[in-house]
């Protein structure tokens, strides 16, 4: 083994996926390519996450991309951690929220016509239709927990903070609690969108597929790469602050 390989391994820390993903957002693309989820199961080390994998061979692999990554020294991505809460959470609303809700009806008319017309010779496709159709109807009522619920008490929360006054103990109890549920949702659609990656071969369109057949698993797989972002501002930055800062208040 190199000097060069032993370092890198022996630069494993505790870290977490999520802290990398937060620190420096491009380090997204490393663990994307090498499966390993860095939003809803981010609360895991490199190590960690690769040894359940199963994949521990490629773990000099990908501690080197994810040095190449950091090593340049433009960020070019957003600095999502250093922007206040009350802002985040109205972005991810904005942003993210309103995503779901554009394109969910349009890849649900796609996967109807492409299963009345390519059903019978793929018959996964019914199976990728439900699995979509019931993240559309979860996704939906997850967001409007969170626009009328969770997101209000974290924007109160800062309004509060702002004018140094003590805040009201909320119906639900703690935010915690509220944050949990979403956490909980957030690990639902995780695993849906892994059955949908594997049914479409990683939104890879088969042979005989019409232009109507590689757009929608185009749309798909942007849909889950939006959604990967979206839990990952909600997991590992924005839940975890909204906690501190209500601990702050006792």
């Amino acid at each position: 083994m190199f000097l060069s390989e032993i370092n890198l391994i022996m630069n494993i820390t505790h870290k977490l996926i999520g802290e990398y993903v937060t620190d420096d957002f491009r380090t997204a693309s490393v663990f994307s390519k090498h499966k390993i989820d860095f939003c809803c199961n981010g609360n895991r080390t490199i190590n960690e996450a690769c040894k359940q994998k199963g994949i521990d061979s490629q773990l000099l692999l990908l501690l080197k991309e994810l040095e190449d990554v950091m090593s340049v020294n433009s960020i070019s991505e957003t600095d999502y951690k250093s922007w206040s809460l009350d802002f985040l959470a109205q972005y991810i609303e904005n942003t993210h929220h309103r995503f779901v809700e554009e394109k969910t009806p349009i890849i649900h008319q796609f996967l109807d016509k492409l299963c009345k017309i390519h059903g019978a010779l793929h018959p996964e496709l019914f199976e990728i239709n439900k699995l979509f159709s019931e993240s559309g109807a979860e996704l939906a009522s997850h967001m409007k927990k969170e626009e009328l619920i969770l997101f209000p008490f974290i924007k109160k929360m800062v309004r509060t903070k702002e004018d140094g006054i003590e805040i009201d103990t909320p119906h639900f109890g703690t935010v915690e609690n509220p944050i949990s549920m979403m956490k909980d949702e957030h690990e639902n659609e995780g695993r849906r969108y892994r059955a949908i990656a594997k049914l479409t071969n990683e939104y890879t369109p088969p042979l005989d597929a019409c232009n109507t057949y590689k757009v929608t698993f185009k749309m798909l797989k942007e849909f889950e790469q939006d959604l990967h972002l979206h839990i990952h501002l909600e997991n590992n930055i924005l839940f975890p602050k909204a906690v501190k800062m209500e601990q702050d208040f006792n």
